[in-house]
């Protein structure tokens, strides 16, 4: 199996819709963001009448025997919210028990550069393998406890102005892996993930909800001396079988090259068996609704104003501005497109 690609595809989704063009802060269409895969806390989601999930489930079909084992990685992004917060009186250094004077602030510049609010993520895993066949799973749980960093931000002098407020909040779910026997060498999977945060806020808005979440939520499951039967494009004598799978909340297909089938990737996103990130893409863009051509277009269009705003957004965004600005010609050239899969026309077609 190609892991690489599997990889790629795999992160792709974990970053979908993370930021949306005009990747700014203050644009509309970012101001309710991570649409794609979120598992909210139970009592969160139940109170917004099935508007939200707090649970999803993959099925899949698998060829194989008692030597069959089989591996489960679910991965999402935990969600730390960034506050900004200026300081009444410059500091060498940050007291070592970390209480100290400080006020929050919508914006804050230092030594020509501005911070700003925002929320950002961390990539989170959990990995649950069988010790000797598809049919010895465990149930597992796990949590992610709530943690917060200060980060200085120094004045020319080297004397702290400010801080960047980094926290998180604890995040728990679980697991559940179900297997059973359809046929003599056919196994049924199934796979759980739930969130199991307690959530009690009294504050009912999304984003607050969204610190207890699991986002961006998707599964890779893995088999050895075994392989995954498409659930797109079944054998026939499987079909009924294969239409028999429950998914809820996600999408199981094949990765990897062509023909592999010892990997399969449930995503919240509608994909096909064996998708793949295009060879002439120079890097994520986070809005899969769109061509990477017209977007980079967009990005070297933009005022220097919101390419200001655009820097101080968010990392991962301001790597786009960088890349995109820094792309030579023959590179937008292949952004053009290009034609793939041709095959000759065939009478039954005329």
């Amino acid at each position: 199996m190609n892991l690489d690609r599997g990889e790629k595809i795999a992160q792709a989704v974990l970053y979908e819709g993370y930021m949306l063009y005009p990747y700014r802060a203050s644009a509309v269409k970012n101001q309710q963001r991570w649409n794609f895969g979120v598992l909210c806390p139970r009592t969160y989601a139940e109170s917004q009448n099935a508007s939200e999930a707090w649970s999803m489930q993959t099925e899949c079909l698998v060829r194989g025997d008692q030597t069959t084992v089989l591996r489960v990685k679910v991965r999402f992004l935990q969600v730390i919210n960034r506050s900004i917060a200026r300081l009444p009186h410059l500091l060498r250094e940050l007291p070592e028990s970390g209480k100290f004077e400080f006020e929050v602030v919508d914006r804050l510049e230092v030594v020509g550069q501005t911070f700003v609010p925002w929320q950002e993520a961390v990539e989170r895993e959990v990995v649950v393998q069988s010790p000797r066949q598809a049919l010895e799973l465990p149930r597992l749980t796990f949590e992610f406890p709530a943690g917060r960093q200060i980060e200085s931000l120094r004045d020319e002098r080297g004397l702290i102005e400010g801080v960047i407020i980094r926290e998180w909040e604890t995040v728990s779910g679980s697991v559940e892996i179900d297997s059973r026997q359809c046929l003599n060498d056919v196994i049924k999977v199934a796979v759980s993930v739930q969130n199991l945060t307690s959530y009690h806020s009294q504050n009912q808005s999304r984003g607050v909800a969204l610190m207890y979440s699991l986002v961006s939520a998707h599964t890779l499951l893995m088999v050895e001396n075994g392989r995954f039967i498409s659930l797109l494009d079944p054998p026939e004598s499987l079909r009924t079988l294969a239409e028999g799978c429950r998914n809820i909340g996600t999408w199981p297909v094949l990765v990897g090259d062509e023909g592999d089938q010892d990997t399969m990737l449930s995503s919240p996103i509608i994909l096909y068996d064996y998708p793949q990130i295009a060879p002439e893409s120079s890097g994520g863009l986070f809005d899969g609704t769109e061509i990477d051509e017209i977007l980079s277009l967009r990005i070297l269009t933009m005022t220097e104003e919101e390419k200001r705003e655009m820097r101080q957004t968010d990392q991962r965004v301001r790597q786009i501005l960088e890349r995109t600005e820094s792309m030579p010609p023959e590179q937008f050239m292949k952004l053009h497109g290009v034609l793939r899969g041709l095959r000759p026309l065939t009478e039954e077609a005329l």
